[in-house]
């Protein structure tokens, strides 16, 4: 049974623009789409006129927008779209539990007030099993989605620590006959951080830069022989990971990040390299988790 790619909708121009990406990318990758949009009845506590036949309405041509504009532009697609009766947080976890994928919006502000508010995106991606892509907005308006350019992946640590972040990157990068370029961004580390295991690892490779290009050329091999089709670039470069990625980015069609799944006194984070490319990224963001 084929796994299938989820978008979350509003009736915003933001999640209209992430639903026709995930369209387009279900129909690379010959995936089932299944749209959603997430509507829970709350009475309110002070006194405000509600009508609760007409916001079920509305969710509804919500999604019959959507899904007429999508079968009309894509014709081959295989779609399903229904209302999902939760808090947005929770549906929108539970739809992506045996996803390939989920796509959000960023910043949608649609008619149902808070449905892809930032905030609510934030805990998403900060959460999901699958990987987040984040379709963001430039003033209120949906960013012109790159239909060439680069698949730029940022890779940090071992083979291990990569892998799935490189599987999901050369993946997207194969579906849309696409040059790959995988990032490593490092640092000198400080005078109090060096220390004798980790320093003599870099000599063995005549310093940091070349350990660092080995580093990488490590992480990649197992992904290049698996798709040999897809062109690589390596690109190792000194400075922080979120400034030197967003750089390499600029003219790409997807920007691929990776979040390390673990939980932190204050909850879930999606982590500072992340946070700063779904922020600034004008490019679509993928957000893999990984142990």
């Amino acid at each position: 049974m084929k796994r299938t790619l989820v978008v979350g909708v509003d009736g915003s121009p933001e999640s209209r623009a992430a639903a026709d990406w995930a369209a387009r990318e279900a129909v690379r990758r010959d995936l089932p789409l299944r749209v959603v949009h997430a509507w829970l009845w709350q009475p309110l506590a002070y006194p405000l006129a509600q009508n609760r036949d007409a916001e079920a309405r509305l969710a509804e041509d919500i999604l019959k927008e959507t899904e007429g504009d999508l079968s009309h532009r894509y014709p081959g697609l295989t779609l399903t779209a229904e209302v999902l009766a939760e808090l947005p947080v929770p549906a929108l976890l539970r739809a992506a539990e045996d996803a390939e994928m989920l796509a959000l919006g960023t910043r949608g502000h649609g008619a149902l007030a808070g449905f892809l508010l930032g905030s609510y995106g934030q805990q998403v991606i900060a959460a999901a099993k699958c990987p987040v892509v984040s379709v963001r907005s430039a003033h209120g308006r949906p960013v012109a989605l790159p239909e060439q350019g680069e698949v730029v992946v940022g890779q940090q640590g071992g083979v291990a620590d990569s892998s799935e972040v490189l599987r999901f990157a050369f993946e997207a990068a194969a579906a849309a006959d696409a040059p790959l370029r995988a990032v490593r961004a490092w640092n000198s580390p400080p005078v109090y951080g060096y220390s004798l295991g980790p320093m003599w690892s870099a000599d063995q490779f005549g310093g940091l830069e070349p350990y660092e290009k080995a580093a990488l050329e490590q992480a990649l091999e197992p992904w290049r022989l698996k798709y040999p089709e897809v062109e690589v670039v390596e690109h190792v470069e000194q400075g922080g990971g979120g400034h030197v990625l967003l750089t390499a980015a600029s003219d790409a069609r997807l920007l691929v990040v990776g979040r390390r799944v673990r939980e932190s006194s204050v909850g879930v984070r999606v982590g500072s390299v992340a946070h700063a490319v779904l922020h600034h990224s004008v490019c679509p963001v993928a957000v893999v988790p990984h142990p």
